[in-house]
């Protein structure tokens, strides 16, 4: 994988250390979400990302009145510098909280690891970021261990695997968009987020009062549980914190380790979500395409941490 400008430019501390706070944040973002969703039977992933969205505006803006950070003014300029990342961003946001609520969590962090091929295939054509041999393989072997998972999912859901799938696009074209954003440093980090949040707030609202999902989040009998409450708001905040991290792991690194680092922290929920979300049917072949999955995620993160990126001339790949 070819070294972008903003990753040679980074020392091997900010690259460990920024994909390493991306990681943390995505693994506790995906249980609370799953529990949210799941364990309180929360009847709208619309309206969850929506509050993900409210608390990053909120977040960023009072950051900024109190001088913590700074983000250029809304003016006529800024819906085009930062277009088409707020389609992307709800795109992303909606299929992969419905995806989570359709799959078990093995099944669901095995089908993310297409992201991975799609978001190689998009550095290669739209940034000429070219990946090693070596990192083709193991994205190859997160690959075939999905689709052996995938082959014998006892508790297959089509819907699932659709709005699964669709994140992963997205998450490709979030990453590659996000990455070419980052490099032409018009917005800096915190304005796309600021932005990205803003933009998408009308009609992401408009699309869940369309759906019903408004009135189906007001009735909810939930509200008046602590617990839940507590696990709502932590999820909106995470929301907040996890495209920080995002931005801050491709700045550092790229779209595709951002990705793979994505399905990283799966290690973990993967073997956890078989225990503590109730929505696994244990099968060994199954079993086996996860396992081959998370060897091939932790063949890529030994790749590529353990020496500096080198470009790789583009008539050597093979995808």
């Amino acid at each position: 994988m070819g070294a972008s400008g903003a990753e040679g430019g980074s020392s091997i501390f900010q690259r460990i250390g920024s994909a390493a706070v991306y990681g943390a944040a995505s693994f506790f973002i995906t249980v609370i979400n799953k529990t949210v969703l799941t364990t309180y039977h929360f009847p709208s992933f619309q309206i969850l990302g929506i509050g993900q969205m409210v608390a990053t505006v909120l977040i960023l803006y009072i950051c900024k009145r109190l001088g913590f950070l700074s983000f250029p003014h809304l003016d006529s300029s800024v819906f085009r510098k930062i277009w088409p990342l707020p389609l992307i961003y709800v795109g992303n946001l909606v299929f992969g909280l419905g995806g989570t609520k359709e799959l078990s969590l093995p099944m669901l962090t095995v089908l993310r690891r297409f992201s991975i091929l799609m978001t190689m295939i998009g550095e290669l054509y739209f940034l000429g970021i070219r990946p090693t041999v070596a990192v083709q393989f193991s994205v190859y072997t997160m690959i075939a261990g999905a689709i052996i998972a995938a082959s014998n999912d006892l508790a297959f859901s089509p819907l699932g695997y659709l709005m699964v799938l669709l994140n992963d696009a997205f998450t490709a074209a979030n990453g590659v968009c996000m990455k070419s954003k980052l490099d032409s440093a018009e917005l800096g980090k915190h304005g796309l987020m600021f932005y990205n949040a803003l933009f998408m707030l009308v009609p992401a609202t408009a699309l869940a009062w369309l759906t019903g999902d408004l009135n189906v989040a007001y009735a909810y009998t939930g509200w008046n549980d602590s617990f839940f409450l507590t696990q709502f708001a932590g999820s909106c905040v995470m929301g907040c914190v996890l495209t920080y991290t995002i931005i801050l792991c491709t700045m550092h690194n790229s779209a595709l380790t951002t990705t793979v680092i994505g399905c990283l922290k799966n290690i973990c929920i993967t073997y956890l979500g078989m225990i503590i979300a109730g929505d696994y049917v244990f099968s060994w072949v199954n079993f086996a395409g996860i396992n081959v999955s998370v060897a091939g995620s932790l063949l890529y993160s030994w790749v590529t941490f353990k020496r500096p990126d080198k470009p790789v001339p583009k008539e050597t790949l093979t995808v």
